[in-house]
């Protein structure tokens, strides 16, 4: 039970029993053991755009050579998510598959295999500094969208899954699909390891891109074999909360058995449509208006937990400081409180010595709870209006090519833009 918001003191604020955590709380444990007894599993953060702003992943393709390229950025950010409670370290392979390291704006340093390879590697190293899981993601491809066969697209995977198994990560995740189709096929292949397998989409409410609803989704992920199920990225906690809750319900009332994960972003996203934030204009370079405080994240993880989802975790946006307030507000029930709490209290309790007395004064938890932050943005609107282009797999606009984009195609996509405005 969450207790009072006004009575919880914060002097000395990690109450009884809640010690810090040097380990992760179910360490010797695989995925399945923790999530079958009711244990929370606090996943990690987003680590493209964290390393996009460090100055290591190139935006817009996103690819992850970082892993290979600058390992020791990779490395330290891993270890801020463990210290901040992290329970898994999943590999830095977003979009590491061939198809799309292949894909315009790929430098062609490193083969696939390379960064999948050092991202296993980097991913290990640091979780057994902790006692957590290794988790080896497989994502979206671009030879989906660009309407390649099933067996293509299964070989991509395929591919991928070669490298996990070979360096034995704990379990695997098929995350960021926007059609439960392809991500059908990922979970395929995912599961022929024996390995437990998690899959998630990158979905709200509306369901995935050709319209078809998240408890629908959820039931044909379980049925082609993931043990978890739920949703990550393109949306906020409280629309990935309100569509675990979808799936969850279409799973029971199917009559099957799964766990439930959340990995959200760290931006609020009130006025998104079925493709969320990367619809706004926002996206991706002037997100951070929209940026979530370390109080949205606790009221993001108690809601996740009433609502039966016990993998909770974040996805863009997310930093440590993030992922260590979901481990904070869900102290109770881990048994204790991150290393990375002990220079800071939960609830600003390091404000009591501060030098002014109007800032100690805010060393409570009702303040930060109750508190609505300004923006300092005379001039900014409320809610963006988000582009509505309508395409999806199969419409020409997004058949993939190796070939830089032309001054021709960008004049056509700069026309187009400035149509819908």
């Amino acid at each position: 039970m969450q207790r009072d918001v006004c009575t919880e003191p914060v002097l000395n604020s990690r109450g009884p029993g809640a010690a810090a955590i040097t380990m992760a709380p179910g360490a010797g444990k695989g995925i399945l053991a923790r999530l079958d007894a009711g244990e929370v599993v606090i996943g990690d953060g987003g680590f493209v755009f964290a390393l996009e702003k460090r100055g290591y992943v190139k935006a817009g393709p996103w690819t992850p050579e970082a892993a290979a390229e600058h390992p020791e950025a990779v490395r330290q950010l891993h270890r801020e998510f463990l210290r901040a409670g992290s329970d898994v370290m999943q590999t830095f392979t977003f979009y590491a598959s061939d198809d799309k390291l292949e894909n315009r704006g790929h430098t062609q340093r490193f083969t696939g295999q390379q960064i999948n390879e050092a991202a296993c590697d980097l991913a290990r190293e640091v979780a057994d500094e902790g006692g957590a899981l290794v988790a080896g993601g497989v994502s979206q491809t671009p030879a989906y969208l660009s309407c390649k066969s099933e067996d293509d697209v299964k070989a991509i995977f395929k591919k991928q899954i070669d490298v996990f198994v070979q360096k034995n990560v704990d379990f695997l995740i098929a995350e960021y699909f926007e059609h439960v189709e392809e991500a059908e096929w990922a979970v395929q292949v995912l599961k022929s390891t024996g390995k437990p397998v998690a899959a998630t989409l990158c979905i709200g409410p509306e369901g995935d891109l050709n319209g078809v609803r998240p408890g629908d989704c959820a039931v044909r992920l379980v049925k082609a074999g993931a043990h978890v199920v739920g949703v990550n990225c393109h949306f906020d906690p409280e629309t990935c909360v309100k569509t675990v809750k979808m799936m969850k319900e279409a799973v029971e009332k199917a009559g099957l058995k799964a766990h439930y994960m959340s990995q959200p972003l760290a931006y609020h996203t009130p006025d998104c449509n079925c493709q969320g934030f990367i619809d706004l204009p926002e996206f991706p370079f002037g997100l951070e208006p929209r940026v979530l405080t370390r109080w949205d994240m606790q009221k993001y993880a108690r809601e996740a937990y009433k609502a039966g989802i016990r993998y909770i975790g974040g996805c863009c946006g997310f930093e440590a400081y993030h992922v260590r307030a979901l481990a904070e507000e869900l102290a109770p029930e881990r048994g204790g409180l991150p290393a990375g709490s002990e220079k800071h209290g939960t609830w600003g309790a390091g404000l009591e010595m501060h030098t002014k007395p109007w800032v100690r004064a805010r060393a409570r938890r009702d303040y930060w709870e109750n508190l609505k932050p300004a923006s300092g943005r005379p001039l900014c609107p409320s809610m963006a209006t988000p582009d509505a282009w309508g395409v999806t797999k199969g419409h020409a606009d997004l058949m993939q090519q190796k070939e830089a984009t032309s001054q021709d195609q960008l004049k056509a996509l700069f026309d187009k833009a400035n149509k819908n405005q």
